[in-house]
């Protein structure tokens, strides 16, 4: 059997992942719906793959974060507590991440191993040129967008899909949360 990958990634309406200037974690637009469906989420066994990027970003951000900080939502706790793979040939274990592993190589030939051998779902939250890379390889099955209800054209950060081939998107789930936040979750296939 072959584990569904999930490329999980929070975008502003104009695609940006982040944002400079004075915008906080979720753009401030955070609530109890989004952050209970988060963890709700990420509360089902799965595995979690990371870029090396993306991995010390956010290792970067739990050292320095306090306990009411964003980064310690409950949902990123257990993000953090879930096993992970760590795509990289700079990195070296043992990581700052209770129960990651660190896998050397290309991330498309590493997912696809993954995708045949694991037993639970995977999921990538960020990651995003590995993600780019993976979707062009045919390995992401769903992509799921977080879209907050700002647009950060002059601070925005990170191009989500900057890049990335021509895709035609299914949708498949979707979720009004806290009243203007969307979550639309897709099934890509590779356009032409």
């Amino acid at each position: 059997m072959t584990a569904t990958y999930t490329f999980d990634v929070f975008s502003s309406l104009d695609g940006f992942g982040a944002a400079g200037g004075d915008w906080t974690g979720y753009w401030g637009k955070q609530g109890p719906e989004l952050l209970d469906h988060r963890l709700a989420q990420y509360e089902t066994e799965q595995r979690m793959v990371l870029g090396a990027n993306t991995y010390r970003l956010f290792a970067q951000m739990l050292a320095v974060s306090t306990e009411d900080s964003d980064v310690r939502d409950p949902w990123g706790t257990r993000m953090r507590d879930l096993p992970a793979t760590v795509v990289s040939s700079t990195l070296e274990g043992p990581l700052d991440w209770p129960d990651a592993t660190v896998e050397p190589g290309d991330a498309v030939d590493v997912v696809a191993r993954l995708k045949k051998e694991s037993a639970v779902p995977l999921r990538s939250h960020g990651s995003l040129s590995m993600n780019r890379a993976l979707m062009a390889a045919g390995l992401v099955d769903r992509v799921q967008v977080t879209l907050f209800p700002v647009i950060t054209g002059r601070t925005g950060l990170a191009p989500i899909f900057r890049g990335a081939d021509d895709f035609d998107l299914e949708l498949v789930e979707h979720h009004t949360l806290d009243g203007n936040i969307q979550e639309l979750v897709y099934r890509p296939t590779l356009h032409g």
